[in-house]
């Protein structure tokens, strides 16, 4: 207790009081998810210990960032100052900022658990920078009055509790040179700990949940700031540029294409021996739209009635995988066709200008080509990338009033982005153009809301089940008025999710939670049928142009599954750090620090054992990634990127 005592009554002794409340809060924070995320830990002994011990030890380092302003405020005020009574008012201010931001923290983590089951990661990150959408919401899903209430209370009852040690330092003197070596010490280590910490020494077991557990939010936060982008080349295995694009060019070889002179690029000519079929396409998009809803892959809730009973007509993709976890990473995949790289998705970056795309083939082939989304397009940069690569973009700013149903933060209900859809498809088909409309819903987000009598989930209980079903019968109503217009029997539906609701697995990778449904629909063009191989998202621009027998200029690293010889089949799931790649039954992850993992995974439970690497799937992997961070870097895949440098 005497120990306590004089590390409080220390002239920086405050900064005992930030180390104390850090600690005793993330505890808390620890144990609430530790309790929630129960059934999918594999516990022993020793990894209980590792969640207490380095979330700890995560936390100091937290406590050490928070406590620089305090450290700053004990140095600069001088004794006569500092042992007055009215120094108390600026130190609980500065404590109440701290203690609030810390409490809300506590809330922050754990609805963000609830919903990703990981700590905070580029995902929050993203969020913090889109503070429209997001604090609308917010707004819209909780009772923020009553939840900012009780943050601020909680923060005033914690403050009262410590205003003794908070001010128990205040008549202890120390000299100024004394102070400032204690400053610089201070800060010596608060550096230490920024260059020499990462978030990577919590990955100590191969159960996710685990790893997460040991984490700190706040660090996993800061963490996720300064690395949104990942140069591939400093971080991960690396072959030489040549020689590793040899094995890409060798895997993406299919009947009927010829490869160009340029010994660093993938561009091809793709030639098909049947005439061009100038069909429609709409392709649709859906938020969030998981395998395991439907039907056919075991789902009972009977969410996507419409689309269960389209499959039997439909050519459906039954072993089809996102590429990663967010709308900005599938979208980047059905629009470029490209492998994921790890950071941010490309239709985030900087240069992401005049790319090839499935817009632009179809543009070169005069199609009207168009992006339409029910919510702003500023969100995830997809307005600017959108409109930058071929396509005109159509967004909620463009739908008159009275065409709005249903309005949440995120945009317009389903129906009236699908309405304004059918008039662009009206106006090309008018002016006697083809068309390729992309269409990105929105309805499947929080606070899952829409218009009243659609479905028979009440839009006011805001359930995750009643978003799905409203978009599934919004998808239906869509394609019924569609069936009236003369361009119907032209016309390919694409229907394909962006991503799944959750990619949280006891895995870093779990195959299951990549695993969502494409159909494509079209009554007077295609035959139904199930097509069974594994199939990647990046592939689908390329299958689809292939279907129309189109002859063009290829640079998509994405394959033509019906040309496709039997054996190739790969697919790509990413996290925005680990980049897997599977094949057969093996799933290769190639992670920072130049880590490399392979393992036999279980397609139905998403388990995976670890197993001897192979130099062949190795190469292959590599060949993948690295080619892709290299193509996007050297602006080899632009649209009239450079041939030969």
């Amino acid at each position: 207790m005497s120990l306590s005592r004089s590390i409080f009554r220390h002239r920086f002794g405050p900064l005992a009081v930030v180390a104390f409340v850090v600690t005793l809060l993330s505890f808390i924070t620890r144990l609430f998810l530790f309790y929630r995320s129960w059934p999918n830990l594999e516990l022993n002994l020793l990894n209980t210990i590792g969640i207490f011990s380095i979330g700890f030890f995560y936390d100091l380092v937290v406590a050490s960032f928070f406590g620089i302003p305090v450290a700053l405020y004990c140095w600069l005020m001088k004794d006569s100052w500092y042992q007055k009574k009215w120094n108390r008012i600026p130190l609980y201010i500065l404590f109440f900022l701290i203690c609030l931001i810390l409490v809300i923290n506590v809330g922050s983590e754990i609805a963000f658990w609830e919903e990703f089951n990981v700590r905070f990661n580029f995902i929050a990150v993203d969020y913090l920078i889109y503070t429209n959408e997001v604090i609308g919401n917010i707004w819209e899903s909780y009772n923020i009055p009553l939840i900012g209430s009780g943050f601020i209370l909680f923060t005033i009852l914690l403050l009262i509790w410590l205003r003794k040690r908070i001010t128990a330092s205040q008549l202890v003197s120390m000299r100024f040179a004394k102070r400032s070596l204690f400053l610089l010490v201070y800060l010596a280590v608060t550096a230490g700990a920024y260059f020499l910490v990462n978030n990577r020494l919590k990955n100590t077991s191969n159960n996710n949940y685990v790893n997460e557990l040991g984490g700190n939010g706040i660090y996993e936060f800061g963490s996720a700031f300064w690395h949104n982008e990942i140069d591939y080349k400093k971080f991960y295995i690396v072959h030489d540029d040549k020689e590793n694009m040899a094995v890409l060019r060798n895997m993406l070889q299919e009947p009927g294409t010829l490869f160009n002179s340029d010994p660093l690029g993938i561009t091809r000519t793709i030639n098909c021996d049947s005439p061009e079929k100038k069909w429609n396409i709409v392709l649709i998009s859906v938020e969030s739209l998981s395998g395991d809803y439907l039907k056919i892959f075991g789902g009972k809730d009977n969410i996507t009635p419409f689309l269960d009973s389209l499959i039997p007509h439909g050519l459906f993709f039954k072993n089809f995988y996102a590429s990663g976890t967010r709308t900005v990473r599938g979208l980047e995949a059905l629009s470029l066709a490209i492998a994921p790289t790890p950071g941010q998705s490309i239709v985030r970056r900087p240069g992401n200008e005049d790319m090839f795309t499935m817009g632009s083939v179809l543009k070169e082939k005069n199609y009207d080509v168009k992006y339409i989304y029910g919510g702003n397009s500023f969100f995830d940069n997809m307005g600017y990338f959108f409109s930058h690569n071929s396509y005109q973009v159509i967004d909620k700013r463009d739908i008159p009033e009275d065409r709005i149903h249903h309005e949440t933060v995120w945009g317009v209900a389903d129906e009236d982005a699908f309405s304004i859809a059918l008039d662009e498809c009206d106006k090309s088909f008018g002016a006697g153009k083809p068309f390729f409309n992309h269409i990105m819903t929105v309805s499947n987000h929080r606070p899952y809301t829409y218009p009243d009598g659609r479905i028979d989930i009440p839009s006011a209980s805001q359930s995750w089940m009643g978003a799905v079903k409203y978009t599934d019968y919004a998808i239906n109503a869509f394609l019924k008025d569609a069936q009236k217009k003369p361009w119907f029997n032209n016309t390919l539906f694409v229907i394909v999710s962006d991503h799944c609701s959750s990619s949280a697995g006891k895995t870093d990778l779990p195959v299951t939670r990549y695993h969502i449904p494409c159909l494509l629909y079209a009554p007077a063009l295609i035959k139904p049928a199930i097509e069974e191989r594994f199939t990647s998202q990046i592939d689908l621009a390329p299958s689809v142009l292939g279907l129309m027998n189109l002859d063009y200029t290829s640079t998509f690293m994405g394959y033509d599954m019906f040309r496709l010889q039997p054996g190739k089949e790969r697919i790509f799931i990413s996290t925005y750090q680990d980049m897997g790649y599977v094949k057969h039954d093996t799933l290769v992850i190639l992670s920072p620090q130049r880590k490399m993992a392979m393992y036999k995974t279980d397609f139905a439970t998403g388990q995976s054992v670890k197993i001897p690497n192979s130099e062949n799937l190795a190469n292959e992997a590599i060949a993948w990634y690295q080619g892709a961070s290299f193509l996007f870097n050297e602006k080899r895949y632009k649209k009239n990127g450079p041939v030969n440098r």
